[in-house]
């Protein structure tokens, strides 16, 4: 990766990811996009330019002038979003890569895509997910995630673009604050647990979620891409995991360094739906074969990275 442009990059993965890209590949060599304007580091340290991904002449200005070798293409709705606006997560999650993979087609770009445990459903095997298996998913969300993998394949195989992708499972961060996904509590609960030692948690007790830390989810992002395509046997959609804990494990883990910390649970329908139709846990042993994935936090060492970093924010 000599040039990489970044869709999606005030988001939750983007804007973390663009300035670790900055970092390795030089920060004038990484162009940050998205229809709003970034602010503070991610603004200052590199070049911007407002982008819709929905908008085809938008993404070939700026695809021709700035020349990338590599997109980032993260722009998207999350799980929660995308349920209650079914017909614009549509618009932007299958248009926007639609635009992205005939704009790389024709400027001969590398494409990162990420998918997620949202592309698969209830009829799928919950627990150790199988890397290949039925993708039966019944929100939107899913819905798109499924055909994104499926045209990324189809790009690659017909075009020759090289198309890579990931599954994440929920994201947590102490940076960027929820997006409206599925797995917000997991980082919803470290605010409210260091601002108000008290949270209500939206999804019910023993609901199990595969989960990964920031730091290991742009790390996996940056591996796949610089990996040695000729292991692979899979290539736009690998499983990839770090931990899988309901929301009372996460409480009790918070609890032991936050005395005092309560948690009670309201649940919200509509993400309930949605998590109950997601995997417990994947099997990520795919990934770990193909390009030697390996995580770096599991859930202890990410609580307490996540409470320092935080309790320095907040306080």
């Amino acid at each position: 990766m000599k040039r990489i442009l970044v869709t999606g990059a005030s988001g939750q993965i983007g804007s973390e990811l663009t300035l670790e890209l900055r970092k390795r590949y030089g920060n004038d060599k990484v162009m940050a996009t998205d229809v709003r304007k970034p602010s503070g580091a991610l603004l200052d340290s590199g070049p911007y330019e407002e982008m819709d991904v929905t908008d085809q002449n938008s993404v070939e200005r700026i695809v021709k002038a700035f020349r990338p070798d590599t997109i980032y293409h993260l722009a998207a709705l999350l799980s929660a979003v995308a349920e209650a606006k079914p017909q614009l997560a549509w618009t932007i999650n299958m248009g926007g890569l639609y635009h992205i993979l005939e704009t790389a087609r024709e400027f001969s770009c590398a494409v990162f895509t990420p998918s997620s445990i949202g592309a698969f459903g209830p009829s799928t095997p919950p627990d150790r997910t199988p890397q290949d298996t039925i993708q039966r998913p019944t929100s939107m969300y899913g819905v798109t995630k499924v055909s994104g993998e499926l045209l990324c394949d189809y790009y690659h195989l017909r075009f020759g673009v090289d198309t890579r992708g990931l599954r994440y499972p929920g994201i947590i961060s102490y940076e960027t604050p929820p997006g409206g996904g599925t797995t917000d509590y997991a980082v919803e609960i470290f605010y409210e647990a260091i601002r108000k030692k008290t949270y209500t948690c939206f999804l019910k007790q023993g609901t199990y979620l595969d989960m990964m830390y920031m730091p290991d989810a742009i790390k996996a992002a940056i591996d796949v891409m610089e990996a040695d395509p000729s292991r692979f046997k899979h290539r736009n959609a690998f499983n990839v995991t770090a931990m899988s804990f309901a929301p009372e494990d996460l409480y009790e883990t918070i609890r032991k360094r936050i005395p005092g910390f309560t948690m009670r649970y309201e649940v919200d329908p509509v993400r309930q739906c949605i998590a109950d139709s997601w995997p417990n846990s994947m099997d990520d042993s795919a990934a770990r074969e193909e390009w030697g994935w390996s995580p770096d936090f599991d859930l202890d060492l990410m609580t307490g990275d996540m409470i320092d970093h935080l309790s320095a924010k907040l306080t």
